[in-house]
């Protein structure tokens, strides 16, 4: 008769915890779903960052080209990103992660203002992170000339996106056009790509199997942009922030609304905007 030695079933018993624990942590992970069925047929949605990061002049042309062919816009959700880079500096010498997380969203934004405004109720969806929580903007070295640190440069660059969701927000207090931020999650994406330069071994034998087991799934990360988005009652909500399909707290260097309006001041300056609206 076939029986089970102990230290067998110790085995046994540890494996089927384990396999327990890694479902119901993947559960956990993968955060809230938007579960609404929201329909919404007839809205122009434009969504930046569709395979990569997008610069200072693809933020004018695309702008041009859309408001040629189209009469509305509804929904602009500003998703670009790039993190953790080498030091490097778009054509106009902007430090690339603020150049492009922040100063082409800005630009972007703001050269769709007037569509967005004719088409209200209209939404703008700015996607952050809860990195800006390590994020602080210096006003003396807001372009990294002085120095340079990739992971903080990414925290400040999301922060702006804060202080910019910020900053509009109180200047469309009067429209119907919202704009709000949000955490989508951490999620395994190739935003992360250049986090694993240091070592290639490490990389690939701790780095990706940790961003499968801990990470959401784009699919996961998605759904607070879509509830942000699309959520009915969100019609009215500006100014806010939200992770895992909810409100979320927003950390004190992002409630400073004297350094949004200097950002926002700064950022006017050094995209040109006036001339570029004229």
């Amino acid at each position: 008769m076939w029986s089970l030695k102990y230290e067998d079933f110790k085995i046994y018993c540890i494996t089927a915890a384990s396999l327990l624990a890694f479902v119901v942590l993947r559960i956990f992970i993968r955060g809230k779903s938007y579960k609404k069925y929201t329909r919404c047929d007839g809205n122009v949605v434009v969504i930046t960052g569709g395979n990569s990061g997008i610069g200072k002049e693809t933020a004018i042309e695309l702008a041009a080209r859309f408001q040629k062919e189209e009469k509305q816009l509804d929904i602009l959700i500003n998703n670009a990103g790039v993190m953790a880079i080498p030091l490097c500096r778009t054509e106009d010498g902007l430090e690339m992660q603020m150049g492009v997380n922040h100063m082409g969203h800005f630009l972007l934004t703001n050269l769709l203002l007037p569509m967005l405004k004719t088409s209200q109720p209209s939404r703008i969806v700015n996607v952050s992170s809860m990195a800006h929580r390590w994020g602080k903007i210096k006003t003396d070295d807001l372009n990294s000339e002085k120095s340079y640190s990739n992971v903080y440069c990414y925290a400040n660059s999301k922060l702006a996106n804060i202080l910019f969701t910020r900053e509009l927000a109180r200047r469309l207090k009067d429209t119907k056009v919202t704009a709000n931020a949000l955490h989508p999650g951490v999620i395994n994406t190739e935003l992360s790509r250049h986090t694993g330069e240091i070592s290639f071994f490490f990389s690939k034998y701790f780095v990706k199997p940790a961003m499968y087991i801990f990470n959401k799934t784009p699919k996961q990360g998605a759904q607070t942009t879509i509830y942000a988005a699309l959520d009915p009652d969100l019609e009215n909500v500006s100014g806010q922030y939200f992770s895992e399909c909810g409100f979320e707290k927003v950390y004190e260097q992002g409630l400073d609304d004297d350094m949004a309006k200097w950002l926002w001041n700064i950022s006017e300056k050094w995209t040109k905007l006036s001339s570029k609206s004229e």
